[in-house]
């Protein structure tokens, strides 16, 4: 392994642990790729698993157009979940824990059996699902003033932050998720609608991608496994105080709340 590789995996974890964001590692070192980016993930995910971290689940990050348009790519990305990164449902958030948190509205997929590409189809996840959940992922990164271009984002576990489930889901062959609404509220008033196609067509889909890009590492998707498929709109910004609820037709809601200072 290079040592680009090990020095801006441990600048992230040491980020992580001291809440002290770094400068873009595309600014630290010319010509940092994605598949550099990737690999820092990895070295960050082996490091983690040694010190007795548990993987829940799978996060997708950049499923919309808007977001792939920002950062000038083409595809998603992913990042890894884990324990420690799963919230109460309803309960209000130290915001100290983070570094500069947003929140994204999105669908979990509970796996029911393993799952992995390649050649994996929306229906395939669908048939491999257990029921969906609403859920808030609260992103954060690690890098300064969310500097970041595609390389960043990547390597910094696709700025996860934190996750929140909500306690009531529905069985994936119950509902559209494709046609599955979504209002969005910040402290009792509307900022946002959308449906499940602003997920890549279908928030099943973005599944789909991940296990078949999964598949590029050798890894798949396992039996209980969390996935967050993507968020149905741009991400909003977190402050003290604020509390957020989201509200998908059929499905349930979700709220998470940040303590004030």
């Amino acid at each position: 392994m290079s040592t680009i590789i090990e020095q801006a995996a441990a600048q992230l974890l040491e980020a992580e642990k001291n809440r002290q964001p770094v400068s873009p590692l595309t600014e630290t070192y010319p010509n940092f790729s994605t598949e550099d980016a990737y690999a820092v993930q990895q070295q960050v995910k082996a490091w983690k698993l040694e010190a007795n971290g548990r993987i829940i689940g799978r996060k997708i990050g950049l499923t919309s157009q808007a977001m792939q348009n920002a950062l000038g790519v083409h595809e998603p990305d992913f990042g890894s979940l884990y324990e420690e990164m799963l919230l109460p449902e309803g309960s209000a958030v130290p915001y100290e824990q983070f570094l500069q948190p947003k929140v994204e509205a999105e669908l979990a997929f509970i796996m029911k059996k393993d799952i992995k590409g390649p050649g994996v189809h929306f229906q395939d996840v669908l048939q491999a699902t257990s029921y969906v959940v609403p859920a808030f992922e609260i992103i954060d990164s690690r890098v300064r003033d969310w500097k970041i271009r595609i390389e960043d984002t990547i390597a910094d576990n696709a700025s996860s932050g934190a996750l929140v489930l909500g306690s009531r889901g529905m069985y994936v062959d119950e509902v559209n998720l494709r046609l599955v609404g979504l209002v969005l509220e910040r402290n009792g008033q509307v900022v946002d609608t959308a449906a499940g196609a602003a997920v890549l067509g279908h928030p099943a889909a973005a599944v789909a991608w991940l296990c078949n890009k999964l598949s590029q590492f050798g890894e798949g998707l396992q039996e209980g496994d969390i996935i967050l498929s993507g968020s149905f709109t741009k991400a909003y910004e977190a402050k003290p105080g604020d509390v957020y609820a989201a509200h998908f037709n059929q499905i349930g809601t979700v709220q998470v709340g940040f303590e004030p200072k």
